[in-house]
């Protein structure tokens, strides 16, 4: 060891080593000179010590060398979590040279504290690292700490080089990175970022836990892009994000949370109109969406004829829609994709949350069944709007009732290091019955069996078994005369995915699907004299086969590119008779089919393509293109749905509905990441375009083919959405411009016309004031044209009749519709164990009586004149919903 020694020390020595004696007593002094020094600046890095590690973790080596030589470390929680292993095997070597050895190869460096020696993660020596043994995987699971919920969507980026990616819907990831030291940003929006140093050796299976953020103010500037932001790299196109905490402040009808709702408050996604729980995207009809809950289709998404949907918000962990740019894995409709996926249910604790309205209550329940191991959920809700009909005067309305339930179940079991179990379930109905005159009731249930397989730490697996049945019942009674209409589509589901995370560049996903559907078009029994005969419309049978493959290619830094396809195969089976039909409607011939016997097969080829090119840090531009088919189709005479609505299947006359879609969009992030801008175009080209002939009869005992006319149609439109992320002002403005029409065969002269989801223009502001940790304020505008109608264009009278005669269809337009809605939170209470908040609402704040539906009449006093009188819904509707949770 060398040591600093002034020159007179150096003479001095010289000196007296010129004689013999002089030199012994030299070499003394010398040594006593060099043993003083040594010990006046033997620091803790020149400690020796004796220790032997294997390949520990390094805080754990850092104790052991602690136990060794007694020299104390500091450091911060990234290296106390770090991965990076360490090896030394060393015996009376200087704690110094001892570290320096052993953390070479790692972004680590080392210093004296004090008496301590001070451990710090060096992001110099990782960009300073060249991987020269190839390439190796990190992957895992995301989920919460304090639930175990896996958590969707989470971003997972590596600050030392462009590269990163998201956990997917079962919060499973994968990244190869280069051999070496790399530093993870794991985020995730309502969890707390941490960022973790990793070093790739091998691969390496790293779940992570994230902790819950309760800060919701953020009263700091950000330097990067917070969780939940949209993705500028990723090539996929008009698709929204929504969180259930983001819906939570939102003011809604009666004070229910309804996610549906709040989707219509987006770009692109357009209300069917107040009543309703449909709803119109990028031009396309309500049955051109496909809404799923855990992979189950659901088949008519509302209560109360529309005013709720049938997602409780309690039950929900998160939800994304497509707008018409949709993955290949999806098939089967138009227009989008509603993705909604239940929570799985805490594994960590028990907990009860729930909620008491005006009009409903809710339940929710979650907890472990083995903890950290499985959890369950059960989540309950109903209306008691008949209870109020009991203290009625009136002996019909106390006899009646009106209501909806709906049970959502779920439970998970973790199987091992590479298997998960689910299990999940809805079950709803609506009861509305009037006396013993006439009632209706239609209910969803759908079920799913999951299971999640890791096969290695690049390729991931799930597999469903899918069970899904919608049906109602209409029930008119008088005198002695009764008769039920009942109708029913019940689908067996089986779904294979698989994704294949091929190396840092490549993530291909592929998979099929098979469902086997069974439509009962309408059975009618009836007593009494009333003429109506009992009969049964023949069931419809079919099977829907589907194969996907696409992949995601990282092409450069700022160049992302996704391609695919999807084959669609529809078969239509046997038994029952299909029919061969005239120009006017007229059957000419028809066919028996046994059971099981194909009657006809459609196949469709249906590619998507996507591209991103990233300008910079903060905008890109996006472009895509993509194909669907539709073979299942709603018939419907009313704008915003029904219950009674039929659906059908392609037949041999009906053709599959297919839709071109080309969109092109800009997104910006900017102000640091605190607002987003983005705006997206799009043009659909519409085949076999389904619409009613001109007085057709939805309830007619003849094949429904008899009714319909086919035609093509286009949509096409500019969606602008500007939103505010951060701070205590949340919120955003989105506005859509846009046309959709038709042109079929026999109907407007076979020129073009107005399709009844055309809306030409479509507002939405959406503002959430954080006033204080007590109370937030909300409030939302939306505006939007009119809906397309037809409305009579003259009228005539036949033994003092009046009938109405129309031209041209749907060339007229409902009143334009506007509303505000304002909302307020109370906090009541919060602790670790319990919490309590009250929610008050106010909808169509300023009584703006909107037109839910015009009629005309012939005027009381002078039956030549004509009057048209609007029915209004809603106006001034308070609401006060007491919510808890412990």
């Amino acid at each position: 060891m060398k040591t600093n020694r002034p020159a007179w020390l150096s003479m001095l020595i010289c000196e007296i080593t010129r004689t013999p004696l002089r030199t012994a007593l030299g070499i003394l002094m010398l040594l006593l000179i060099t043993v003083q020094s040594h010990a006046q600046t033997q620091g803790p890095l020149d400690k020796t010590v004796t220790v032997t590690i294997n390949n520990e973790p390094l805080k754990q080596a850092l104790d052991k060398i602690t136990a060794a030589s007694g020299i104390k470390f500091t450091y911060n929680e990234t290296v106390a979590k770090s991965t990076v292993k360490i090896s030394i095997n060393a015996k009376n070597q200087p704690l110094g040279d001892v570290l320096r050895k052993a953390l070479a190869p790692h972004p680590f460096s080392f210093t004296v504290l004090d008496n301590e020696v001070l451990i710090k993660y060096d992001a110099g020596k990782v960009k300073k690292q060249v991987a020269a043994d190839g390439k190796y995987t990190v992957s895992g699971t995301i989920k919460s700490k304090q639930s175990g919920e896996t958590i969707i969507g989470a971003s997972i980026k590596v600050t030392d080089a462009n590269a990163g990616t998201s956990s997917n819907e079962y919060g499973f990831y994968s990244l190869t990175l280069p051999a070496g030291d790399h530093e993870l940003s794991i985020s995730a929006m309502g969890q707390k970022t941490i960022m973790m140093p990793i070093s790739l050796s091998g691969n390496l299976k790293l779940d992570i836990a994230l902790e819950d953020n309760s800060q919701l103010l953020q009263e700091v500037t950000i330097k990067a892009a917070p969780a939940g932001a949209r993705d500028l790299a990723s090539p996929q196109m008009g698709v929204e994000h929504l969180s259930i905490q983001e819906t939570k402040n939102i003011p809604v009808l009666l004070g229910e949370r309804d996610v549906i709702k709040t989707i219509q408050l987006l770009p692109g996604i357009k209300s069917a109109g107040e009543g309703s729980g449909g709803f119109f995207v990028r031009g396309g009809a309500t049955d051109q969406n496909l809404i799923l809950l855990d992979e189950a289709p659901v088949y008519n998404a509302s209560h109360l004829l529309g005013f709720f949907s049938t997602f409780n918000s309690d039950a929900i962990k998160n939800m994304n829609i497509y707008k018409g740019d949709m993955p290949a894995q999806y098939g089967g409709r138009l227009s989008s994709v509603l993705d909604v996926k239940m929570n799985d249910g805490n594994n960590q604790k028990f907990g009860v949350s729930g909620g008491i309205g005006l009009i409903a209550a809710r339940i929710n329940a979650e907890g472990p069944i083995q903890k950290g191991k499985s959890s369950f959920l059960i989540s309950a809700r109903r209306t008691y709007a008949d209870a109020f009909l009991a203290l009625s005067k009136d002996s019909v309305a106390k006899k009646s009732q009106l209501y909806f339930y709906d049970l959502n179940v779920k439970a998970n079991y973790v199987l091992g290091d590479k298997d998960r179990l689910f299990v999940s379930g809805y079950f709803g109905k609506d009861v509305l019955k009037a006396a013993d005159i006439a009632g209706i009731n239609w209910g969803n249930t759908t079920a799913t069996l999951r299971w999640n397989h890791i096969f290695n730490s690049q390729l991931f697996s799930n597999t469903s078994l899918i069970y899904s049945n919608y049906d109602y019942k209409l029930n008119i009674k008088q005198d002695v005369n009764e008769f039920n209409i009942y109708s029913q589509i019940r689908d067996f589901n089986f779904k294979e995915d698989m994704q294949w995370y091929a190396g840092d560049k490549n993530t291909i996903s592929f998979g099929v699907n098979s469902i086997y559907h069974t439509i009962k078009p309408g059975e009618i029994s009836a007593t009494g004299n009333s003429g109506i005969i009992s009969q049964s419309l023949q069931n419809r049978y079919a099977l829907e086969n589907a194969a996907y493959v696409t992949n995601t290619w990282k092409a450069t830094d700022r160049f992302t590119l996704t391609y695919g396809l999807r084959l669609s195969a529809f078969t239509i089976l046997g038994s029952g008779d299909y029919y061969d039909i005239d120009a006017d409607g007229n059957i000419i011939g028809s066919k028996h089919y046994t059971p099981g016997q194909e009657v006809k097969t459609y196949v469709n080829l249906e590619p998507r393509v996507a591209a991103a090119f990233q300008l910079n840090d903060v905008s890109s531009l996006k472009a895509s293109y993509a194909r669907n088919a539709q073979n299942l189709h709603l018939i419907s005479n009313s704008n915003s749905g029904s219950p009674t609505d039929k659906w059908v299947a392609s037949t041999n006359i009906i053709k599959p509905e297919i839709a071109d879609q080309f969109s092109v969009g800009y997104y910006k992030d900017f102000s640091e990441h605190n607002y987003e801008f983005t705006v997206e175009s799009y043009y659909k080209r519409l085949q076999n375009q389904i619409d009613y002939r001109n007085g057709a009869n939805v309830f007619t005992n003849q094949p429904i083919e008899t009714q319909l006319l086919y035609g093509k149609g286009r949509a096409y439109g500019a969606e602008f959405l500007l939103k505010k992320k951060t701070g205590r002002l949340s919120g955003w403005i989105s506005y859509t411009l846009s046309k959709s029409e038709r042109m079929i065969d026999g109907i407007n002269n076979n020129q073009w016309y107005n399709a009844r989801q055309d809306r030409t223009h479509d507002i939405a502001i959406v503002a959430m004031y954080k006033a204080s940790d007590k109370w937030t304020f909300s409030a939302n505008f939306v505006y939007y044209t009119g809906d397309a109608v037809t409305f009579p264009s003259g009228k005539y009278q036949v033994d003092g009749v009046t009938y109405y005669y129309y031209t041209n269809r749907n060339a007229d337009r409902m009143p334009a519709y506007h509303r505000l809605d304002l909302g307020a939170t109370k906090q009541l209470k919060k602790t670790a164990k319990f919490q309590s908040d009250l929610t008050f609402s106010l909808y169509n704040a300023y009584g703006n009586p909107n037109a839910y539906r015009i009629f005309f009449r012939d005027n009381k006093t002078d039956a030549s004149r004509t009057e048209a009188v609007r029915t209004t819904l809603f106006t001034f509707v308070p609401s006060v919903t007491y919510n808890f949770k412990f």
